[in-house]
């Protein structure tokens, strides 16, 4: 199998430019009895331009294509030969050169042939004519009733040999062989100089290219198919009658201006005004830094902000932070804003709400000159349901991308899920993948919500961990092999890209390389930390908090610890209708003016999200982000510099690249290098630096015979540095060190808090 071919369907299917003064289409809607093409391009007519039955128009695998013609402008004629190339992009400013294509012709007859050699070039049928003579004699049969029986070959050849017996051998420039099997075909035994001097022959391609005209030329004598900003559509005729759908490989889809189907937008910008690529993809790092954010509500105003508005203003503050990657949600265009983008339509389309395909490669490549990867979550974990412009009943039928009956629907999203055991589908998917890294220079995907594609339960059901659980019958292995294959593909043709997994499952094998029976994911995200956080702030008091139940989920799978992402709050708390941390801290002070004091229990500058609905008359207000409160000294500017801070402790000490930590009794002293309680955070500052200096003891505390007594207020984190111990991806004894108890970090961790200030505090540990 060939991963490149699997991979790069659009290269063949959507709508190209070919060389020959024309555009191609091809679509795959193997339910369809017709299929054609119809847009402003053809006044909307269906039958003006569509897929020829019988002459390449339509196959027996469900494929259509339909060619679109270029029209001569008035005045001008046709080219003189039917193979005249035109070069759109490379050769825009070529014209014609005023030399013929006679006298290209000749020129490659004088400078390629040698004496002779075009001798047949020039006469075609004189080969033909001279071997008829040669048979029949010079008054041979005119027609085949006079035709008589014509010897077999190796008769007629032995007699041409027994009629030149007495020539040279030089005189056979080329013989047969016949080596008396009943099984042999007569070998040719060509002459080995011609046949040398045949295979040292370079093709006259230089000559033919030479012909091929630029974008000038082209736009001078023709007048476009289909021009670029045209909209258009694709017709079907199915066994339930006529419908018009949304091309599924269409690259710019705009939504009807009064709520009708969307249209497809044929995106072909002269080159002039498409993006040019200035920066290549940073390295990627060896400890991620994921700013996540979406487009629309990134802006200060209450509306959807743009591609270009995040570029100029937002871009600026997420370097300044610190991050070293950004993830994208919702650029994938969708039907509904308040979606978030989590029901895509269109999947090769940028969504036009924040812009062009041109504005995005422009934010994305700023992005990259910012020292920043850019990652994008990829939905194909399901579809959107809707009908009239997304790929559900695309042809009339209901398998055409997605299993039918109750598998092809998710049990409680109401959205369809796509046929993972289909090539055609695998097709679209896979290469779907590789258009967002060569159009868009994507440098990564999260893939979302695995657990709805892998499970026939969509993941809503019991998980103990038993094994059983991820073997069993409601495992999509069809599913399976498709992110196997995505894995194994991407990384294949594209090295340094990187994978992540969104899986509140955690199926084994979920970061291990596909050759040990792993999925081949380079991260995995740990749902369930959010999830943690959310529970303990709505549902227990703060003095009541598990410090053992804290440090386990916030360790995860300790054997893919240092392949794990961890959120502190998850988007889709707010967005599926949820509360966000600040509202839960906040409570009914959300919506007041905000003191210091009222912020003591706050961990949350912003407001919860809330996108545009019918529930609040589709209002913007808590659909923006607030930037301009960090140009005023004050809790939301110290705040800002807690998170600066916190991005510089992982650049400079390599926190998160570091494997888990074993934890020692070290007779030394420790410091703090970040504490969250400092004033110029926005805390109380109820510990000096200069106070906080501690000694690691010898005392049996809860079974353990090890801790650390440190004085650490409520509700505030420290990060503490031990002075002469140096970590790599384990802890290395200094004089004095005794040997570990390590029979529960959590344990050791939660002694270390036991007994601070009285109320559960929270503390951060990376001992160096």
């Amino acid at each position: 199998m060939n991963l490149k071919e699997l991979s790069s369907g659009y290269e063949l299917l959507g709508i190209h430019r070919n060389p020959q003064h024309r555009a191609d289409f091809m679509e795959w809607a193997p339910g369809a009895r017709y299929c054609a093409l119809v847009g402003e391009f053809n006044n909307w007519s269906p039958t003006e331009n569509c897929a020829r039955e019988g002459l390449l128009g339509h196959d027996d695998f469900g494929y259509w294509f339909i060619i679109l013609e270029d029209r001569l402008r008035e005045g001008e004629e046709p080219d003189k030969v039917y193979f005249q190339q035109y070069n759109y992009i490379d050769d825009h400013d070529k014209g014609d050169s005023g030399v013929s294509v006679d006298e290209i012709f000749q020129k490659a007859n004088d400078e390629y042939w040698e004496p002779g050699e075009d001798r047949f070039v020039k006469s075609r049928y004189e080969v033909a004519i001279k071997l008829y003579e040669k048979i029949f004699g010079p008054n041979g049969p005119q027609s085949f009733d006079e035709l008589e029986d014509i010897p077999d070959p190796e008769t007629r050849y032995k007699a041409y040999k027994e009629q030149h017996k007495d020539k040279p051998p030089e005189f056979f420039r080329y013989d047969v062989l016949d080596n008396g099997k009943s099984y042999d075909i007569f070998n040719v035994v060509t002459d080995p100089i011609s046949e040398e001097k045949f295979r040292n022959k370079e093709p006259p391609i230089a000559y033919w290219l030479e012909t091929r005209k630029g974008r000038i030329a082209w736009m001078n004598k023709y007048t476009p198919c289909l021009p670029h900003g045209s909209k258009y559509r694709v017709y079907f005729n199915t066994p339930d009658g006529p419908l018009e759908r949304v091309p599924a490989w269409a690259t710019y889809v705009l939504p009807d201006e009064e709520g009708n189907q969307s249209c497809a937008v044929h995106w072909d910008p002269s080159p002039e005004f498409t993006h040019k690529w200035k920066n290549n993809s940073p390295k990627a790092p060896k400890s991620l830094r994921i700013y996540e954010c979406h487009i629309g509500i990134s802006g200060s105003d209450p509306k959807v902000s743009s591609f270009l508005e995040f570029s100029e203003k937002v871009l600026p503050y997420i370097k300044d932070l610190g991050y070293n990657a950004i993830q994208l949600f919702g650029v994938v265009e969708h039907k509904d804003y308040f979606t978030a983008g989590y029901r895509v339509t269109n999947f090769y389309a940028v969504s036009s709400r924040y812009g062009t395909p041109e504005d995005f490669k422009r934010l994305v490549d700023e992005a990259h000159g910012l020292g920043l990867l850019v990652f994008l979550d990829i939905v194909h974990s399901y579809s959107a349901a809707d009908e009239m412009v997304g790929l559900s009943l695309f042809d009339g039928t209901n398998d055409c991308y997605f299993h039918t009956g109750k598998r092809g629907h998710h049990k409680y999203w109401g959205t369809r899920i796509f046929k993972y055991g289909d090539v055609d589908v695998l097709q679209f998917l896979l290469s779907n993948l590789t258009w967002w890294i060569e159009q868009y220079h994507i440098d990564g995907f999260q893939f979302h919500s695995i657990p709805s594609m892998i499970y026939t339960h969509n993941g809503f059901a019991t998980f103990t961990g038993d094994l059983e659980e991820y073997c069993n019958q409601y495992v999509d292995r069809d599913a399976l092999m498709y992110l196997i294959l995505a894995n194994d593909i991407l990384h294949a043709l594209h090295p340094n890209i990187i994978t992540i997994a969104e899986d509140a499952t955690l199926y084994p094998g979920l970061c291990e390389p596909s050759s040990q029976g792993g999925l081949g994911f380079d991260y995995y995200v740990n749902l369930a930390a959010p999830e943690m956080w959310l529970s303990l702030l709505e549902n227990v008091p703060d003095n009541e908090w598990s410090m053992s139940k804290i440090v386990t989920t916030l360790m995860g799978n300790k054997a893919y610890t240092n392949k794990m992402l961890l959120y502190a709050e998850n988007h889709n708390q707010s967005i599926s209708g949820g509360r966000s941390l600040a509202e839960i801290l906040l409570g009914a002070e959300i919506d007041s003016n905000l003191s210091t004091s009222s912020l003591l229990r706050g961990s949350s500058l912003h407001k919860g999200v809330e996108f545009p609905t019918s529930n609040n008359n589709f209002s913007y207000e808590l659909a923006s982000r607030r930037w301009d409160l960090l140009s005023d000294q004050g809790v939301h500017q110290e705040l800002f510099h807690f998170d600066q801070d916190m991005m510089k402790l992982d650049k400079a000490g390599k926190v998160l690249s570091r494997c888990l930590p074993n934890v020692h009794h070290v007779n030394d002293d420790t410091m703090i290098i970040l504490n969250s309680d400092e004033k110029k955070y926005g805390g109380q500052g109820a510990i000096n630096t200069d106070q906080n200096l501690q000694r690691s003891i010898r005392k049996r505390i809860d079974g353990l015979q090890n801790c650390v007594q440190l004085p650490l207020p409520s509700r505030t984190a420290q990060t503490k540095k031990n002075s002469n111990v140096t970590l790599t991806s384990y802890i290395r004894h200094t004089a004095g060190a005794a040997s570990s108890d390590n029979r529960s970090k959590g344990r050791v961790i939660e002694n270390l808090i036991t007994g601070a200030n009285g109320v559960g505090g929270v503390m951060v540990v990376d001992w160096w």
